[in-house]
């Protein structure tokens, strides 16, 4: 009797195990089947990748003239502001430079003047010069009047002289007054051709003035340049910050000598941050720009942002690296790629938030493609 009771006792907890067992199989596989419909709504709604981190445009310090640091004035990990002194340097060579090269100006400038000098004078020697011309041309037609006359004078007297109407005396009065017209007229002559040489002379050495002037003027502008470059050189021995941001690690010391593009350190922005997400081709499909995008920091799990999708890259990662893969060989294995998607913050809900940080912390981001 006692064995019936325990037999008939096992068969009832036995049923019930089974019925148990079956009661949480049928809620797992609705759970299952629940959570598998959700996620598969889920995914045809959004796409999701952790393949994605922080990115910052990073401003590299980089000196453009090489000299000896005087004063570091940063230290690890600083705010700075754009204009912000960060290294200066020795600038005592560059003043010297900058002093030789106004003293070369100054020079110029008065070669210039000594050209313009020459040229006044050898345009007023022309100016007398044409002044004689002139003159000599007067005196020339005074001369031939006067020579005219006197060999009329000459030929009347040589024809009463034949008669003995005059005396020898008279005769020779004409012939030399004839020889002295003659002679006078030559001479003017002769001055005046003078004159025209010196002209013609005057105008060379004008021409050579002004040659010097124009080289002179060249010679200001190549010094003003220069002059120009030597300040130029000088502003940049005090290094200052270009952008707003944090410097990083500074590795400087007073008296260490740095070379003219020698990078030196980076300053990281503080709000100017976004995403950079590298998705499977296969997840494109219908993805496009301004849609909206929930974005999860691996360093702070319990904040989510919003961002837009901005841009989507030419090219895969693969195609922009280094060395990209060539599959002409033959060995040709096919492998998804991913391309990177600009996803920028809506920093007006976040720039306290985006400032905590920093480039390069790895993200979940999820888009929404409705």
């Amino acid at each position: 009797m006692q064995s019936n009771n325990q037999h008939s006792t096992a068969t009832k907890e036995k049923k019930s195990g089974n019925k148990g067992f079956a009661i949480v199989f049928v809620v797992l596989i609705l759970v299952g089947g629940i959570y598998g419909v959700i996620k598969f709504i889920h995914a045809q709604r959004h796409e999701e990748t952790d393949d994605a981190q922080i990115v910052s445009t990073i401003s590299p310090v980089i000196p453009r003239v090489a000299g000896y640091i005087q004063e570091v004035r940063v230290q690890d990990n600083q705010i700075v502001h754009k204009g912000d002194t960060l290294v200066i340097l020795d600038n005592r060579d560059f003043q010297v430079r900058l002093a030789q090269a106004e003293a070369l100006l100054a020079s110029a400038k008065s070669n210039v003047d000594v050209a313009g000098a020459g040229i006044a004078v050898a345009q007023a020697n022309i100016d007398a010069s044409e002044t004689n011309i002139n003159t000599a041309d007067a005196q020339i037609e005074s001369a031939k009047v006067d020579l005219w006359r006197a060999q009329k004078d000459f030929e009347r007297y040589q024809n009463l002289i034949a008669d003995h109407s005059i005396t020898q005396q008279q005769y020779e009065q004409a012939l030399a007054a004839k020889k002295v017209a003659e002679q006078r007229l030559a001479v003017l002559e002769s001055q005046k051709q003078a004159a025209i040489r010196q002209v013609n002379t005057v105008s060379r050495q004008k021409s050579v003035s002004s040659s010097q002037a124009s080289v002179a003027a060249a010679t200001i502008r190549q010094r003003e340049a220069e002059v120009d470059a030597a300040r130029l050189d000088l502003s940049y021995t005090v290094i200052t910050a270009a952008i707003d941001g944090q410097v990083g690690k500074v590795n400087l010391q007073a008296g260490q000598f740095l070379n003219a593009g020698q990078a030196l350190f980076s300053i990281v922005p503080t709000h100017d941050k976004w995403v950079v997400a590298n998705f499977k081709e296969t997840q494109l499909t219908k993805m496009q720009v301004g849609q909206t995008v929930s974005i999860k920091v691996d360093a702070f799990p319990d904040s989510t942002l919003e961002g837009t999708i901005t841009s989507f890259s030419p090219a895969t990662g693969a195609a922009q690296s280094l060395l990209p893969p060539d599959n002409a060989s033959g060995n040709f294995v096919k492998v998804v790629q991913r391309v990177p998607v600009r996803i920028d913050f809506q920093e007006h809900d976040h720039l306290a938030f985006i400032e905590k940080m920093r480039t390069g912390m790895n993200v979940l981001v999820d888009v929404h493609l409705n």
